[in-house]
């Protein structure tokens, strides 16, 4: 099995000549570091040290305007928002990598926006916090805007502008046209379908229901063994967040939902492992746990102890909570 992951010997060297070594900590569980991938690592590593050079010839194998994984790995980046629009400004005649670098910046900026909120209810959130959320996120959408303009067919700036719609609280007219936006570019996209399903929540201004009718339409014009799969997992636990009740999946027609989900994306023989393929696997083993599906311990078993950040973040202790209900199950 560890050949899948990380693949060992002639094997890694076939499957997948680029993955790192896994690290065991405790609980047996360990986090995904750049997505597994040297090649990610070489990329997160040079825009640590604030070398845009380094970082371009670090993009060579992506194309972070489809690949949001790869571009996920660069927000959560510290400092990157310091250097970056200098390098935009420095690429100025090259529309691609001036496009390259509005499309990190104006990530990051969403990314570091919400550092300044936090994760607190919006009662709880300081005058000051709100006006520094505001203004990294105005920069963010100015960004990510001339991002979109200069490569039409990216389909990643839509969607980090559909979390920084958000966030300012954009008029539901303008939200839908983005993701009118991002759904022309990419129809199946599991990225932008999260992010309505986010956008849906009655946190947000949503209605008790709407996330999961879309999530089900959605899943259900997918074919078998896509990744959209995941947007069914992602609803119930959203509907988790929301609840009073910590036992409010644990319902046979839930947990009947989630394994035929499961069995019709990522458990699916035609499902395709690309790299940040563990994030899929993650969002289903949080939502089958939580409602209490033996079929949590097929996708924990293919694991084999990785823990992505997301969505355990919505745990208090998430390393605990993943390593218990990996027993559990």
């Amino acid at each position: 099995m560890l050949g899948k992951l990380f693949g060992s010997g002639a094997e890694r060297t076939a499957a997948h000549p680029h993955a790192l070594p896994p690290r065991k900590q405790k609980h047996g569980t360990y986090a995904l570091r750049a997505l597994g991938d040297a090649r990610v690592l070489a990329l997160v590593e040079a825009a640590d040290a604030g070398d845009w050079t380094a970082v371009k010839a670090a993009l060579a194998p992506f194309d972070l305007g489809r690949e949001q994984a790869v571009l996920g790995q660069l927000t959560d980046v510290d400092g990157v928002e310091e250097w970056i629009v200098r390098a935009a400004e420095e690429d100025r005649d090259d529309k691609e990598l001036r496009a390259t670098a509005l499309l990190i910046s104006g990530a990051r900026h969403v990314a570091w926006g919400w550092e300044a909120r936090t994760s607190a209810r919006a009662v709880d959130v300081g005058r000051e916090q709100w006006q520094t959320f505001y203004e990294r996120l105005r920069i963010a959408e100015e960004h990510l805007l001339e991002a979109a303009e200069l490569r039409p067919g990216w389909v990643t700036p839509w969607r980090h502008l559909l979390t920084s719609g958000r966030g300012m609280s954009v008029d539901d007219s303008v939200q839908e046209a983005r993701l009118a936006a991002g759904l022309r570019r990419d129809p199946l996209n599991l990225d932008i379908h999260l992010e309505w399903v986010s956008h849906l929540q009655p946190r947000w201004g949503g209605e008790p229901g709407q996330a999961l009718e879309f999530a089900r339409k959605a899943c259900a014009a997918a074919p078998d063994g896509h990744r959209l799969g995941c947007v069914i997992a992602m609803a119930h636990i959203e509907d988790w967040v929301e609840s009073d009740d910590p036992e409010c999946l644990q319902q046979p027609r839930i947990r009947a939902e989630l394994r035929e989900a499961a069995e019709r994306s990522i458990l699916h023989h035609a499902y395709e492992r690309r790299l940040g393929w563990q994030g899929d696997y993650n969002t289903f083993a949080m939502a089958l746990s939580l409602a209490g599906s033996s079929t949590a311990s097929n996708v924990f078993r293919e694991l084999e102890g990785v823990i992505t950040q997301w969505p355990w973040t919505f745990m208090a202790d998430p390393e605990t909570a993943y390593a218990r209900f990996r027993k559990a199950f």
